[in-house]
């Protein structure tokens, strides 16, 4: 019985430490993304309170997390963002951890952001430009994703008035 056990014991705490890797790759998938996120939002030199929420809200929605998640995350960001000298280091965790579909998502998240404040800088653009191309997502998925934000907040801008 002393064998089973440590059998079972020792199961238990391969389970758990598989349990904690995962936990620990979503929690480095949702902060690439959030850094990614923060990026947009202060890369044309002005924070839009409209891009603050949207980036709260996209995080939310994506990866299902509460108002006290999302802040604790947001603030992580900006400092991981702050200290970041190139966008590989977030987009290759993306690319380890997500399919074509989830990275297309994240250049969607992008667009949200950017657009949030009614107008597309061009170092925005470059930006979803650069980070698209190293998550592997296609110009012409790009482009379509930004048509679809676009006319998702048509939609939105049509329903409030």
């Amino acid at each position: 019985m002393a064998l089973w056990n440590t059998v079972k014991d020792f199961m238990d705490h391969l389970v758990q430490n598989e349990d904690d890797a995962k936990n620990l790759q979503e929690e480095e998938l949702r902060l690439a993304a959030a850094a990614l996120l923060v990026r947009a939002m202060v890369i044309d030199g002005e924070i839009d309170n409209r891009e603050r929420e949207t980036i709260e809200r996209v995080l939310e929605q994506r990866f299902g997390l509460d108002a006290g998640q999302t802040n604790q995350l947001v603030a992580q960001a900006e400092q991981r963002e702050h200290e970041a000298v190139d966008l590989y280091s977030f987009t290759s965790v993306i690319t380890s951890r997500l399919d074509n579909e989830g990275r297309q998502k994240i250049v969607e998240m992008l667009w949200e952001i950017v657009m949030a404040d009614g107008e597309v800088h061009e170092f925005e653009s470059n930006l979803i430009w650069r980070v698209a191309e190293l998550l592997g997502v296609s110009s012409r998925d790009r482009i379509r994703l930004r048509k679809k934000v676009e006319q998702s907040q048509m939609k939105s801008v049509w329903s409030d008035g």
